[in-house]
């Protein structure tokens, strides 16, 4: 597989986007959201194979200590193809030495562990739909 790596967001299918978030179960939301979402983003990976966007992943960032990872995401059919750690690699390039956090999807935990990421005690959010994200196992 010839993977495209790109840090722009130039020529984006933001509905591909928006599609393959509701694929994998994370938050979606309408396309030109998305959009706004990278384009503020201190860092953004969009991997593409033969011009097909398979995965993306961005991080926000002061770009000196503190990072937050957000919307990693690989289609269905291209999972387990070693796309998400590019991805993650990549964002974590792109934040050096900065204390990154993220929350996992319930079940990929040991995905990010295998990159370093280790849970948090401490942990806190505040949702704008808190019962949505209780019911999907984000909070007690």
């Amino acid at each position: 597989m010839e993977l495209d790596i790109r840090l722009n967001c130039l020529d984006v299918d933001w509905a591909t986007v928006a599609a393959t978030l509701k694929s994998v179960g994370m938050a979606h939301f309408p396309p030109e959201v998305h959009k706004k979402s990278f384009e503020a983003s201190h860092a953004t990976v969009f991997v593409r194979n033969k011009g097909r966007l398979v995965g993306f992943g961005r991080a926000i960032s002061d770009g000196i200590r503190q990072a937050a990872v957000y919307d990693v995401a690989v289609v269905p059919e291209y999972q387990g193809q070693g796309i998400g750690t590019v991805i993650l690699r990549t964002i974590l390039g792109n934040v050096p030495n900065c204390n990154v956090i993220l929350y996992a999807s319930p079940g990929k935990e040991d995905f990010y562990r295998t990159l370093g990421f280790r849970r948090m005690q401490t942990g806190m959010a505040l949702f704008t739909n808190p019962e949505l994200m209780a019911e999907k196992g984000f909070t007690e």
